[in-house]
């Protein structure tokens, strides 16, 4: 099968992504994943895009958003490439892939939030031209 992008649309699309995702999210399991993405879909036009090369290799969270500051802009909110899939070139062409699907929905930028212990996942964002922007705040309730 030849390497293709698109949107996880089915329920086989959605479970076939599952177990890459969970490297980045190992508190998932398989039926409350389908379930929350199910609940994403609905609530807040969350998509699940995902890099196929036999099996899925690579997996994002999206959804579009509108902020007074910026306007209209494309979020990831998950990414993450498959362990023993990492460094050939997956993620930075579902990055890619990503950014015209953001352009194509009149976005105007691609935001996301990670971690400040994932150093090696700065620097591949950084080398896809994204740059240090905010600082987030949490707190638990």
């Amino acid at each position: 099968m030849a390497e293709r992008i698109k949107i996880a649309e089915t329920p086989v699309e959605i479970a076939a992504c599952f177990p890459v995702m969970q490297e980045l999210r190992p508190h998932l399991d398989a039926q409350a994943f389908e379930k929350q993405i199910g609940r994403l879909r609905d609530l807040h036009g969350y998509r699940l895009a995902f890099l196929e090369d036999g099996d899925v290799v690579c997996v994002a969270g999206l959804r579009i958003g509108e902020w007074l500051h910026q306007g209209r802009y494309l979020e990831i909110e998950d990414f993450v490439s498959k362990n023993g899939a990492r460094s050939k070139g997956y993620g930075g062409r579902l990055f890619d892939w990503i950014a015209e699907y953001g352009r194509s929905r009149q976005c105007n930028h691609i935001r996301l939030v990670s971690a400040l212990s994932r150093d090696s996942a700065h620097r591949f964002y950084e080398r896809k031209g994204m740059q240090r922007f905010a600082c987030y705040f949490t707190m638990d309730l």
